[in-house]
């Protein structure tokens, strides 16, 4: 059972990054087309855990320069790559491997954002503000309804 809730948690971090750029996605579209064209549906959230589609939606969200984007894809792999290597680790209790993913979640979203220009940073922010507030209502007992007393 904590295993189950250290991998909701785990999910739900990995997915703060992503949620803002999709919901601004569906506000104009259905979210199933945020897809590349060629790449096959992926099982539930899936597609938001890969660097690429990751990279692509944060170059549509910050307006990522040519020079960003392969720098800020990197930086994510690297990241991918980290969180595979914590969660295969079967020495690493669960309390731990929670912290140390969420260690490595904040160092790439620092590096993210010392890559990024005043205004992509003031996005990029904006974009965490609302994945922190979105973490508040998962975490609570009451998700179905914001609680306007948690707003910062």
């Amino acid at each position: 059972m904590v295993k189950h809730c250290l991998l909701a948690l785990t999910l739900a971090a990995v997915v703060y990054t992503v949620a803002p750029a999709v919901s601004a996605q569906d506000s104009g579209s259905n979210g199933q087309q945020a897809a590349p064209a060629g790449a096959p549906p992926a099982h539930g959230h899936g597609s938001h855990f890969d660097p690429a589609h990751r990279t692509e939606m944060l170059t549509k969200e910050l307006k990522l320069t040519s020079d960003q984007q392969p720098k800020v894809l990197d930086i994510l792999k690297s990241e991918q790559s980290q969180m595979q290597s914590l969660r295969s680790d079967s020495s690493v209790p669960p309390e731990d491997r929670r912290s140390k993913m969420m260690e490595i979640r904040k160092t790439s979203d620092d590096q993210i954002r010392a890559l990024l220009d005043s205004d992509q940073q003031k996005k990029w922010d904006a974009m965490q503000s609302k994945h922190e507030q979105w973490g508040h209502h998962q975490d609570g007992q009451g998700a179905s309804a914001p609680d306007s007393s948690q707003q910062k």
